[in-house]
């Protein structure tokens, strides 16, 4: 009967201490990390340089691109013998 009152009270205060050492930390400084400085410039970059990535290859390397025919293939005379 005890065991789990005791469980109880233990796993409230390892809450408790949890929640305080989340609030001491929110309210220290932040100091800027790596993501902070580049994160935004990395992400442009990447972003431009996979459209031009796109944009060269498919205007500039002769892929056939199997469009559709509709319009440029004229139909054959047709022979009765």
């Amino acid at each position: 009967m005890m065991f789990p009152l005791a469980r109880n009270i233990l796993r409230s205060l390892k809450i408790r201490s949890i929640q305080q050492v989340r609030a001491r930390q929110s309210h220290r400084k932040h100091s800027p990390d790596f993501h902070d400085k580049y994160g935004n410039a990395l992400l442009v970059s990447g972003t431009t340089f996979c459209i031009v990535a796109w944009i060269f290859t498919t205007t500039q390397i002769g892929i056939k691109w199997n469009l559709s025919p509709v319009g440029r293939v004229t139909p054959k005379e047709w022979n009765d013998k």
